[in-house]
């Protein structure tokens, strides 16, 4: 685990993982199993830790404060991949284009638009996105 290596790959989205169990439980998202629901907004997560970071967005509780800019952050590793923008790191380069990204996450989605990839669909309609967000903001219109 400590490697940083992550053996294990999700078939649907590509996202990678260290263990079969984080796996596993990723792939709920796919499955639609998303079982724990926010009373606020009515968004569903797959794990429960998810729901409760969401539910930090409505209690406005933001502990975590930028030294540089100031600007607070509702958990701790959101404030170090912020702190990542005035140290002008980006890590993650496209092999592609060259654009380089703080987060590992923002190359994946960016490395869709070369590859054409929508992993996302919808259960409704079949319409198919890039990101889960898309897919989140389209599925409003069947509610």
């Amino acid at each position: 685990i400590h490697t940083g290596e992550k053996p294990y790959s999700c078939g649907d989205c590509g996202k990678t993982f260290t263990t079969n169990s984080y796996l596993k439980s990723h792939r709920l998202i796919h499955a639609g199993r998303k079982k724990f629901h926010c009373s606020d907004c009515g968004k569903s997560f797959a794990h429960s830790n998810s729901l409760i970071y969401h539910r930090l967005i409505h209690s406005g509780h933001k502990p975590y404060s930028c030294g540089d800019c100031g600007k607070t952050f509702t958990t701790s590793s959101h404030l170090n991949t912020h702190c990542l923008i005035h140290a002008k790191q980006k890590p993650f380069q496209c092999s592609d284009c060259g654009k380089s990204f703080t987060q590992r996450s923002n190359l994946d989605h960016h490395r869709r638009l070369h590859t054409g990839e929508k992993p996302y669909s919808c259960g409704d309609c079949g319409k198919t996105f890039t990101t889960s967000s898309h897919l989140n903001t389209h599925c409003l219109i069947h509610a």
